[in-house]
């Protein structure tokens, strides 16, 4: 039987929840505008000291970045997975002497289920899968924000570039998890609750990077993300939409205009629960072909498909619900 919450446990789980939201959505301008304001002060030498040393360490992100276990190990984090609340599910071993790249479905409208999985230890990664580092690589354009970088670094986040991926899986050894949400602002607009679409069939760069590499193939779906906020849908050739798109097109994120369950941001109350299905085992071709890109990239979509099908009763959906791929 469910233990009920303290009022005093409810009212932590609600603070750190709006605290990550509110560090996820406002942060990097807050940290932006933190240094331009101190550039006017007394305090001017402070901004231009950091803003040097950013520049001198201005490739670190694409180097595996700077994580801290102690940031991840955050309790903050341990209260955000138990206000939906959150858990990560094995299916299959994942042998700490080989490189992964692990697709993550859906995007969601903050990929929620995806950094508290992935960049924190709040789901036990560490514990699940030892000896296996998991690194979720999102836009890179964070990494330039002065401070801001240095928070998304601690927790293990990289940039999703080239550079930062070739380093992870052929340049830092074994036992590295890349995890990548393959749907990116695209997905995020299709995020509707009880809503099962992932953008995936144009998607192949991360299989074409699995080959050069010869990193397997992991899919991963996160049932219950498109669940946790209620996304306001603009009308299809409407300016709205399109003015949405051309700032997706612009920034690479789409601004999804969205509301929660209260206090406007505050998520439903929604089970999350993220599933790593088995390794796809990929050969390493350092000159893949598109015939070999179109491969991998098909047994990528039947295994999700499979892993889908295979969970979602026991995550909650009905047996006759069905994953839609674009």
């Amino acid at each position: 039987m469910r233990q009920e919450k303290t009022q005093w446990k409810d009212f932590l789980e609600n603070i750190c929840v709006l605290k990550w939201i509110w560090s996820f959505l406002l942060l990097g301008p807050v940290c932006i505008g933190l240094m331009g304001y101190l550039m006017f002060t007394s305090l001017w030498l402070l901004p231009v000291l950091y803003l040097i040393w950013q520049l001198t360490d201005w490739q670190t992100p694409e180097r595996g970045g700077r994580r801290s276990a102690f940031v991840r190990n955050w309790t903050v984090w341990e209260h955000v997975r138990d206000y939906f609340p959150m858990k990560l599910v094995k299916t299959a071993e994942l042998n700490p002497n080989k490189n992964y790249i692990l697709g993550c479905h859906p995007h969601g409208v903050l990929s929620i289920g995806a950094f508290i999985s992935f960049s924190t230890e709040a789901c036990g990664f560490k514990d699940l899968f030892p000896g296996v580092c998991s690194y979720l690589c999102t836009l890179g354009g964070l990494f330039k924000i002065p401070l801001y970088r240095e928070y998304a670094m601690a927790t293990g986040c990289c940039p999703v570039s080239k550079p930062s991926l070739e380093h992870l899986l052929s340049k830092s050894g074994k036992g590295n998890a890349v995890v990548i949400v393959i749907g990116g602002a695209a997905e995020s607009l299709l995020s509707l609750p009880g809503v099962n679409t992932v953008v995936m069939k144009q998607r192949k760069g991360f299989v074409r990077m699995a080959l050069e590499s010869g990193a397997d193939l992991v899919p991963v779906y996160s049932y219950g993300e498109n669940n946790i906020f209620r996304q306001v849908i603009f009308p299809e050739g409407s300016v709205s939409q399109r003015l949405q798109q051309l700032f997706k097109k612009a920034m690479g994120f789409a601004p999804c205009l969205f509301v929660g369950e209260r206090w406007f941001w505050m998520p439903y109350h929604c089970p999350v629960t993220t599933v790593v299905g088995s390794p796809i085992a990929v050969p390493k071709r350092p000159s893949p072909t598109q015939e070999d890109v179109d491969h991998y990239h098909l047994l990528y979509m039947e295994a999700l498909a499979k892993l889908f099908s295979e969970h979602k009763v026991a995550c909650g959906l009905s047996e006759s619900h069905n994953l839609r791929i674009v």
